[in-house]
């Protein structure tokens, strides 16, 4: 049995503001934006090339088992990039305040950029330039297959 991940429940104080900031900041696409019953309303996003997207909702946490986050509460969070001058370059265009790349090592994988969403959510993107190859889900389970 194969499990992905694939959606992951955001929390945010405003769901306009962050579906804006996601969508003309960052460049995710918006695939739902719409009231999915009655009183719950989702805003899903999707970073281009993923198959992981961020929802966001009002009532999406009655639904959720366990306390309600904080809006701003995640911190971690993480894209992949396969270069990450050419991804800080288009986001720093798209007005994102983002950091300037760091590489802490000179393995691939080693290099991070960090930034914000307006509730105050962590997120880093890390260069892997070995996506351009083949995707990381094939990158990883080789990896793994190597380790047992």
């Amino acid at each position: 049995m194969q499990y992905t991940l694939e959606v992951i429940p955001l929390p945010v104080s405003d769901i306009d503001r962050a579906r804006d900031f996601y969508r003309d900041r960052v460049g995710f696409h918006v695939d739902i934006d719409q009231e999915v019953m009655p009183g719950m309303r989702i805003v899903q996003l999707t970073p281009p090339g993923s198959g992981c997207s961020i929802a966001l909702g009002d009532t999406i946490w009655e639904t959720v088992q366990g306390p309600r986050p904080a809006p701003g509460s995640y911190q971690g969070l993480q894209l992949c990039v396969p270069d990450i001058k050419a991804a800080h370059t288009e986001l720093v265009e798209r007005g994102l305040q983002v950091s300037d790349p760091v590489q802490y090592a000179p393995a691939d994988g080693a290099t991070f950029m960090y930034f914000k969403d307006p509730d105050g959510n962590g997120w880093a993107i890390q260069e892997y330039r070995r996506r351009v190859e083949k995707p990381l889900h094939e990158l990883l389970t080789e990896l793994a297959a190597q380790q047992r």
